[in-house]
């Protein structure tokens, strides 16, 4: 993937974190949850690169 993607996902990873923070500082679960959701979804993607771009280094 190229770099615009990486820098996609690190964006979403900082979102899915503020949204945590935002939940945890106004006890709204949902956006806790959300943001958790958003946080994990991006670590994942990320996960998916490194592993791409090892194969593609072979």
């Amino acid at each position: 993937m190229g770099i615009g993607d990486k820098l996609k996902n690190v964006a979403e990873e900082a979102k899915g974190k503020m949204k945590e923070k935002a939940g945890d500082a106004t006890n709204n679960e949902d956006l806790q949850a959300e943001g958790q959701f958003e946080e994990s979804k991006a670590d994942l993607k990320q996960a998916a690169e490194k592993a791409k771009d090892a194969f593609d280094n072979r």
